[in-house]
């Protein structure tokens, strides 16, 4: 088997769709802690703007000396402008070199007289949030610088990228050698089917553990038995048609070789001989169609009155010739199943009976039923069947006896069988008391399979090709 390669397994891509979610919700839980923390940092710059302002409307000092007063933190600075000339500012460090950053000075002195007491500018240093209170003499301005305050965020962040990519790296890791023992299993099993072929149907796949792929593996390897079966049993049948087809080939050849065609009698004969032969061969062949559309599941569904089947298979059985047909009970019950096949089930039971029954001797049918099966029964009194053969009465081209030289295709009995388990039924053989045997179908009331095929229907004139056929 050629096995087409792709270029990238099914391992890699549940792998990397792994990663991707993981990735993913890294990125997700990094980015909105990084927004929360930098709105908190932004916060609580707001917050000590808005302390500053608040100080300095209510101080009433000299500008001056508010700004010497200040002490300065790492992030921040105060400075007091006259114009564009600084008058006071804090030192740095440890406070913000603003008071030598001209252009800085140039645009805070431009918003101020725009009225902007608060707000935004960039400076050498990056840009800084900034609010002013300002009187005709001078102005008093704090500056807090949003990247040293944001410094902690960062790092934060970084930290968390490079946790996030070990956390990545791991997670890869440890999936490539667990999608490596989850599809182990299916490696296996692919494999395993690949070495299967139609001569040796025995390799089966081990199954270990007890989830879904444990689970599937039960399935496959009951597949497999099932196959297994299945071609068996069309060996078996091949090799049964063909044992069968044997002797008519056979004794058809050899008449013809012996024949005489200057005797107009032997050709006559041996003409019959051949006709008879090849009509076996056909009704051989119908018997075999017929046992695969049972088999197959090619039954219709419908609701079957037992006592109704009973009275009409009663009907059927009186073109059976030699025998007095007696109905002797009728059951009450109703069977969901296929009221065509059930009739030709119950007619070669009583058709096989005929034949190995003495001419002349009585024949019952009867019907009962008990609530939850429905027996459908055949009792003849002729040799009866022994025990030692009743396992094998329903096998194909199996023959009990033959002493009375009743001859057939060996399915009759068999298409019966096969016709009972379509309905969810078996078949069993009693001894009649007085000698013979009772054959009896058991099928559950209202409890069968819904097939989906219409069958052939047995029609009354089939009763007569019935009677050739045997178990």
């Amino acid at each position: 088997m050629i096995r087409r390669t792709r270029p990238i397994s099914a391992r890699v891509r549940l792998l990397a769709a792994i990663l991707g979610v993981v990735l993913l919700g890294l990125i997700i839980a990094g980015g909105i802690t990084f927004f929360v923390q930098s709105e908190r940092v932004l916060a609580n710059a707001q917050r000590q703007l808005d302390g500053f302002v608040s100080t300095v409307s209510a101080g009433g000092q000299d500008a001056a000396d508010l700004v010497a007063a200040a002490v300065p933190g790492r992030t921040d600075g105060t400075l007091a402008l006259r114009g564009t000339t600084v008058l006071a500012t804090t030192p740095a460090p440890p406070g913000l070199p603003l008071a030598g950053d001209a252009d800085f000075l140039a645009d805070l002195r431009a918003a101020l007289d725009r009225g902007e007491m608060r707000g935004r500018l960039d400076t050498g240093v990056g840009p800084v949030l900034y609010a002013a209170v300002a009187d005709e003499d001078a102005a008093i301005v704090q500056a807090i610088s949003i990247d040293q305050r944001m410094e902690l965020v960062t790092l934060s962040t970084l930290t968390y990228a490079i946790a996030g990519a070990g956390v990545l790296l791991a997670v890869g890791v440890a999936g490539w050698f667990v999608t490596g023992r989850l599809f182990s299993p299916l490696r296996k099993l692919r494999d395993t089917t690949d070495a299967i072929t139609i001569a040796d149907l025995g390799v089966r796949v081990s199954s270990e553990g007890n989830d879904e792929i444990a689970d599937l593996t039960a399935s496959v390897n009951s597949m497999l038995d099932r196959l297994a079966m299945s071609v068996a049993a069309q060996r078996q049948l091949l090799d049964d048609v063909r044992h069968e087809l044997k002797t008519p080939i056979t004794i058809v050849r050899g008449h013809l070789e012996t024949m005489n065609p200057a005797d107009p009698e032997d050709v006559v004969e041996t003409r019959d001989l051949g006709i008879s032969e090849l009509d076996r061969l056909s009704r051989l062949v119908d018997d075999i169609d017929a046992l695969a559309d049972v088999e197959a599941g090619s039954l219709s569904a419908g609701v079957v009155d037992v006592s109704a089947l009973t009275d009409r298979v009663g009907e059927l059985v009186e073109a059976i010739p030699e025998h007095t047909w007696t109905i002797e009970a009728r059951g009450r019950g109703r069977i969901v199943g296929d009221h065509d096949r059930l009739v030709q089930a119950w007619l070669q039971l009583a058709d096989n009976a005929a034949k190995y029954t003495p001419a002349g001797s009585p024949i019952e049918i009867g019907s009962s039923d008990d609530g939850v099966v429905a027996t459908l029964w055949v009792r003849d009194h002729g040799p009866g069947i022994p025990p030692a053969a009743r396992h094998r009465v329903f096998r194909r081209f199996d023959r009990v006896s033959t002493r009375r030289g009743v001859d057939g295709s060996g399915l009759g009995l068999s298409i019966v069988d096969a016709i009972v388990k379509a309905h969810d039924g078996h078949c069993t053989i009693a001894d009649t008391p007085g000698g013979g045997a009772t054959l009896t179908i058991h099928v559950p009331l209202g409890g069968a399979h819904a097939p989906t095929h219409l069958p052939t229907p047995v029609r009354a004139g089939d009763v007569v090709q019935q009677r050739e056929a045997t178990g």
